[in-house]
């Protein structure tokens, strides 16, 4: 799995290896050589590519491959399936994974792109080469985006650039949160999500939080943006810094997701925000008052027991009565 490296949000700006003058520039393992769009105009740098048509279109387009060094380079062209990986990273999938891996990562669009004989490409020193390309649509694609790349490698170094491919046809941008749960309190705490794209296009995502204590309301934060491309289908899990949440209060949360074109998503939860130590300190506490509670109803039972089964002392027995003395015997 390549990451992608997206300076902007939406649209991706520069994934990988940008053109030889100005574009940014890729990675730290630069590794000699670029890979861009080739310009739209003369001058006109594109920072990723951008082609649109109907299911069964055959759309075309050009590569640059840059040499600034002294030495000639051997690069494999190829196409890749971009997707989201868990932490909302953009990324390509490596050469050789199986389909069912590539469909995990989307529609498998990377396939549909094509250099045909000039899949290797010899690029001599202080040399540009323009590598045309083709992207053949199914018959059967979906409408909506299908997130793809074309990458460049030679002796293990790659770049990587955006193809935001659309199909025509009708879209849906449709996101929802989830699983929203709160760690710490006070300026420490974090807020962790999920985000999920439900439509068929990508979207940027911005992100409202409101909380409400027992006190009254508590600070929240106002919709901001996430940075995070999320493509169609694919799911994100995000955390964020909530530095005015309370130190010490019992908080229901409202988390509020909207993209452009899509209806406001929510979700909510209860969290007990307790001061660092509080609740292992309280837990120890109330497990003690128990453990006291339980020994004082044992020895309360224990006594009723006993004095169930004490034996009643034995009655005294009657002294016998003497015998009366006769009277008027003859002598």
């Amino acid at each position: 799995m390549r990451v992608l490296h997206t300076p902007t949000r939406l649209g991706a700006a520069l994934l990988a290896a940008a053109a030889l003058h100005g574009a940014p520039a890729a990675a730290a393992d630069e590794p000699g050589w670029t890979a861009a769009p080739a310009a739209g105009r003369p001058g006109t740098p594109r920072p990723y590519f951008y082609l649109a048509g109907a299911a069964g279109a055959v759309l075309e387009d050009r590569l640059t491959l840059a040499n600034p060094g002294d030495r000639e380079r051997t690069l494999t062209l190829r196409g890749a399936d971009a997707y989201n990986t868990p932490d909302g990273a953009l990324a390509v999938r490596p050469a050789g994974e199986g389909a069912a891996v590539a469909a995990d990562a989307g529609s498998g669009a990377g396939s549909w792109i094509s250099f045909g004989a000039a899949a290797t490409v010899k690029v001599p020193p202080h040399t540009r080469a323009v590598v045309p390309f083709t992207v053949t649509v199914p018959p059967a694609a979906a409408p909506g985006d299908h997130p793809a790349a074309v990458v460049a490698t030679e002796a293990g170094h790659e770049a990587a650039v955006r193809v935001h491919l659309r199909v025509g046809g009708p879209t849906l941008a449709a996101l929802t949160v989830e699983d929203v749960a709160v760690h710490g309190s006070g300026s420490s705490a974090v807020i962790r999500y999920a985000l999920v794209n439900r439509g068929n296009v990508a979207v940027a995502p911005e992100l409202a939080v409101r909380a409400e204590g027992r006190f009254g309301e508590a600070p929240g934060r106002a919709a901001h943006a996430v940075p995070v491309e999320l493509l169609p289908g694919r799911r994100v899990e995000l955390s964020e810094p909530w530095p005015g949440a309370p130190a010490l209060d019992r908080v229901d949360l409202t988390l509020t997701a909207t993209a452009p074109g899509a209806a406001p998503a929510t979700a909510r939860a209860t969290a007990w925000l307790l001061p660092g130590g509080t609740a292992a300190r309280l837990g120890t506490g109330l497990l003690a008052l128990g453990t006291l509670a339980m020994a004082a109803l044992l020895l309360v039972r224990t006594r009723r027991t006993r004095r169930e089964r004490s034996p009643e002392p034995p009655a005294t027995a009657a002294a016998p009565a003497p015998e009366p003395e006769l009277t008027g015997a003859s002598r």
